[in-house]
């Protein structure tokens, strides 16, 4: 955190350097590409819920509450206030069923990210793991430096993943098929592709287009190739978010995928921790107004009392 503390100081620097013109554009871009996520969960819930109807406009708060949590709390914490928000308007659901399409929901996700950093694999940007083990912001450097330790645990992990998989296949009842009904849109290979892969697509390139904006806009050499590096950092910095939206380590990571450019430490600082900033900003004030809309408060304890009420189910 020392090391966030430090960039954010090189970003006060740089700030009269900002184009807010631009800045306000990017964010404009990053909130279409919420909404079009918020379209594709939509789809995901409706089949996972058939003849249950479901506004997108409660998707889509669901979808920025969570997205305003997460950006401030670690470890997705604001992926259990998506599901309690949809849930409240959906009778006869239960978490079993919510938290598969979640899973449904970032399948996509994987196989665009991973081909990503599969490309800057290609291109020798990305540092070896014992580089990683070095860089001093990289929230996950303990597990590098410990590989077997590491390896043990995560060993154990699986094989107690496995033997609880196979208890549930074989003892789970109703809760079994719940949780299946949380991937019925892979069932529906029509409603998949309009529905699901078509709107995500078009938030990925909402979301590099975003990022290209944020470049321009603090006076970063903008470009498809250093837009795409910027977004390899966020997918890695995000892998394991021990800190909110992964910050330190997307500060230590762009400093060095960008090390055999022209482009200043200070300057890639000041735009790592500028971009952060404004996102998270902007995704509370966003989970903010959701929340309010959707509970009528923003009080922890009406929201615990409301928490323990059952699904009403209107929308």
């Amino acid at each position: 955190m020392s090391a966030f503390l430090h960039a954010l100081r090189v970003f006060w620097d740089h700030l009269a350097a900002v184009h807010w013109e631009l800045l306000a554009f990017a964010l404009a871009l990053h909130l279409g590409r919420l909404f079009f996520r918020a379209i594709a969960w939509r789809a995901i819930l409706r089949a996972s819920h058939p003849g249950q109807k479901l506004a997108l406009r409660t998707v889509f708060g669901a979808y920025v509450a969570g997205v305003g949590v997460n950006s401030v709390v670690p470890a997705r914490g604001g992926d259990v206030l998506k599901l309690f928000l949809v849930r409240r308007r959906l009778e006869d659901s239960s978490y079993a069923t919510l938290a598969p399409t979640l899973l449904a929901e970032t399948t996509l996700d994987f196989f665009v990210a991973g081909g990503l950093i599969a490309w800057a694999l290609s291109i020798g940007v990305l540092p070896t793991h014992q580089v990683y083990s070095r860089l001093p912001t990289v929230d996950w450097k303990f597990f590098l430096r410990h590989e077997q330790a590491t390896a043990v645990a995560v060993a154990v992990l699986a094989a107690a993943a496995l033997i609880a998989l196979a208890v549930f296949a074989e003892h789970g009842g109703e809760t079994r098929a719940r949780f299946r009904r949380g991937f019925a849109i892979f069932g529906n290979r029509r409603l998949l592709l309009s529905g699901v892969v078509v709107p995500q697509l078009v938030s990925w390139v909402l979301r590099v287009a975003s990022v290209y904006e944020f470049l321009r806009a603090f006076a970063v050499p903008a470009s498809l190739h250093n837009a795409l590096l910027v977004q390899v950092v966020d997918s890695l910095a995000t892998l394991f978010p021990a800190t909110p939206g992964g910050a330190g380590t997307k500060q230590g990571l762009i400093v060095f995928l960008f090390r055999g450019s022209q482009i200043s430490k200070s300057v890639l600082l000041a735009f790592s921790v500028g971009m952060t900033l404004a996102l998270t900003v902007f995704n509370v004030v966003l989970a903010g107004a959701a929340i309010g809309l959707m509970m009528r408060t923003l009080s922890l304890k009406r929201l615990r009392e409301q928490a323990a009420e059952p699904a009403t189910g209107h929308d």
